[in-house]
């Protein structure tokens, strides 16, 4: 299910936030198209973080069947555990920021409007560290770099399903690559389901690891249990609007 549109809810007002954010990893992913070194130094490489090191240069992968490949490493920031942040606002392609980018737009907007604008990036950026974090101690010993906001972005869906349930998303079914019409579905159902996908793939990836599949599982469970958490405590002090949904949009 390809979220297309959301109900506009919370109290009125621009998300300056989310809109910044959306651009900054832009800017960043056409940074990273035009200077490779960054990406392997400043993606999140679990090795680096569990040992204290930066590792530069070439280093053998040896590979589920028995075959090797060559990583080369580039020089990162000091301290390296820094990767930890920079690694959520770089991405590793046109389907992968796309993706990303999209599902932000049509979430985060409403957890921008709940939170406050500065309270947002505080949730947003610690749903993303957790996630890194825990992908890290999912595979403590990879030296395969990790690069994504897709753990903060589980991070907001799930502030998303806590606070705003039963609005209704827009969504397009997919099957393959065959787009269906789309449907109306609560977010309940939608975020839902990719939760539970997210978490059965995780405890799959225990036997199989991400390095297999090339995703990190872990990260979107990491921020996901992140913003569930945060939002739960939160709720109290948040403005989810006084009053009902008034109109359809596409953010």
């Amino acid at each position: 299910m390809i979220p297309i549109g959301d109900e506009d809810t919370g109290p009125p007002g621009i998300p300056y936030v989310n809109i910044a954010i959306i651009a900054i990893n832009v800017v960043v992913f056409l940074y990273q198209l035009v200077d490779p070194n960054f990406t392997n130094g400043y993606s999140a490489v679990p090795a680096e973080i569990t040992h204290g090191i930066d590792i530069v240069g070439a280093q053998q992968l040896v590979l589920p069947d028995g075959t090797t490949a060559i990583i080369d490493e580039a020089p990162g920031p000091m301290p390296i555990w820094l990767t930890l942040l920079t690694s959520i606002f770089m991405h590793g392609g046109w389907l992968h920021i796309g993706g990303n980018m999209l599902f932000l737009f049509i979430f985060g907007d409403n957890i921008e409007k709940a939170y406050g604008h500065v309270k947002y990036v505080a949730f947003y950026l610690v749903c993303g560290i957790i996630a890194s974090l825990a992908h890290v101690f999912s595979q403590p010993d990879s030296i395969i770099p990790s690069l994504g906001a897709s753990g903060a972005i589980s991070g907001v869906m799930a502030a998303y399903l806590v606070l705003f349930p039963t609005n209704r998303i827009k969504v397009l079914l997919a099957l393959g690559f065959v787009l269906l019409r789309p449907i109306m579905v609560p977010a309940v159902v939608m975020i839902g389901v990719w939760a539970l996908l997210q978490f059965v793939n995780g405890i799959g990836s225990i036997a199989v690891t991400d390095q297999t599949s090339g995703v990190a599982y872990w990260a979107h469970i990491g921020g996901f249990i992140a913003g569930v958490v945060i939002t739960f405590l939160a709720k109290p002090f948040l403005d989810r609007g006084s009053v009902a949904p008034s109109r359809f949009s596409t953010g």
